[in-house]
C-alpha cells in the first residue's frame, strides 16, 4: 500500500511542479550569405536561420492540463576586433502543452537578415532557459567571413525541407522571387525521400545557357547526379533551385555540390559550392520549423 500511495505522491509532484529536461537547452544556426543586391550599399545580405530545441527547455504549469516554456535568445554579429556589429534578445515561447510526457515538442525557430559590409566577423547565438537557473544556458558561435570574386560564383547553399514554392511575397521566408521553408541544422529525417535547395548565381555570361550539375555524395561511395541548363540573367542573380532523391544513400553525413559549366559545349567549370548536410532515419522532426508568433 505504501509503495501505490508513493506512486501516487509521485505523479501528483510531477504533473503540479516545473518541469524540466536534464542539461541546457541546444541551439542551432543556419547562417547563409547573399550579396547585397543594393549598388550603393555594397556589402552582404546574412540571413541567420536560429532553432532551438523545446525538448530540454522547462516546462512550468499554468493551468490545470497546461504547461508553458519559454527561451530567451540573445543573437550577436561581432566584428573582428571583438566591437558588435549587430545585437539583438528575442523571446520565444513554444505552444503550451497539456502534457509534457510527449516524446515529440516541436523546435522553435525564427529568421534575421542583416546587412553587413565586406569583412570578418562571428555569429554568436546564446539561448537561456527562462525557467532554469544554472546550467539552462548555451552559447554556439561560427565564423563568419564576406567577401565577393569578381567572377562567376555561387552564393551560399541554402538546404529546405520542401520544395521552394513561387512566391510573390516580401517576408522573411521568401528570396529570389521563391518562398523556402529551411531545414535546421541541415538534417533530414524519418521519412523523408528527396533533399531540396537553393543558390544563386552570381557574375555569370548573361543570356549564354549555362549546365549546372548536382552532384550528392556520402563518405561511403554512395551518390546521386542530375543536370539543368539555365540562361543567366542581366544585372541580377539567376536564382538556382532543386531538388535530388535521397532514396539511395545511408544514414549519416552528405556533401552536396552544385557546379555551374558554361562555354563551348558548356564544359567549362565557372562556378562551385557545396553544403554539408546529415540524414537521420531513426529521428523525427516536423518538416520545416515555422517562425514564432
Amino acid at each position: 500500500m505504501r509503495f501505490f500511495l508513493s506512486i501516487a505522491a509521485f505523479v501528483f509532484f510531477w504533473a503540479t511542479a516545473a518541469v524540466a529536461q536534464a542539461g541546457p537547452p541546444p541551439i542551432t544556426l543556419d547562417v547563409a550569405r547573399f550579396r547585397n543586391l543594393n549598388k550603393v550599399e555594397k556589402g552582404a545580405e546574412v540571413e541567420i536561420y536560429v532553432t532551438i530545441s523545446t525538448q530540454f527547455l522547462t516546462y512550468r504549469q499554468r493551468a490545470p492540463r497546461a504547461f508553458q516554456s519559454a527561451a530567451t535568445v540573445t543573437l550577436e554579429v561581432l566584428k573582428a576586433d571583438g566591437k558588435p556589429a549587430y545585437r539583438e534578445v528575442v523571446v520565444l515561447k513554444p505552444p503550451v502543452l497539456s502534457d509534457t510526457s510527449i516524446a515529440i515538442k516541436n523546435p522553435q525557430s525564427f529568421l534575421k537578415r542583416i546587412l553587413l559590409p565586406d569583412g570578418k566577423y562571428t555569429v554568436r547565438g546564446t539561448v537561456r532557459d527562462q525557467y532554469r537557473s544554472g546550467e539552462g544556458q548555451t552559447t554556439v558561435e561560427k565564423p563568419l567571413v564576406l567577401e565577393a570574386p569578381a567572377t562567376a560564383f555561387l552564393a551560399d547553399i541554402v538546404l529546405l525541407a520542401q520544395p521552394a514554392v513561387r512566391s510573390g511575397g516580401t517576408d522573411n521566408f521568401s528570396r529570389g522571387g521563391y518562398r523556402l521553408t529551411r531545414t535546421p541544422g541541415n538534417v533530414y529525417s524519418r521519412g523523408t525521400e528527396n533533399i531540396f535547395f537553393y543558390t544563386e548565381l552570381h557574375n555569370a555570361p548573361a543570356g549564354q545557357p549555362v549546365r549546372v550539375h548536382y552532384h550528392l555524395t556520402t563518405p561511403d561511395g554512395s551518390a546521386a547526379d542530375a543536370d539543368a541548363t539555365l540562361t543567366p540573367d542581366s544585372g541580377r542573380p539567376t536564382t538556382v533551385v532543386g531538388q535530388l532523391p535521397l532514396g539511395p544513400l545511408p544514414d549519416g553525413p552528405f556533401t552536396l555540390f552544385i557546379e555551374v559549366y558554361g562555354g563551348a559545349g558548356t564544359k567549362t567549370l565557372l562556378a562551385g559550392h557545396r553544403v554539408i548536410g546529415e540524414r537521420s532515419i531513426a529521428e523525427y522532426a516536423p518538416a520545416g520549423a515555422t517562425t514564432p508568433r
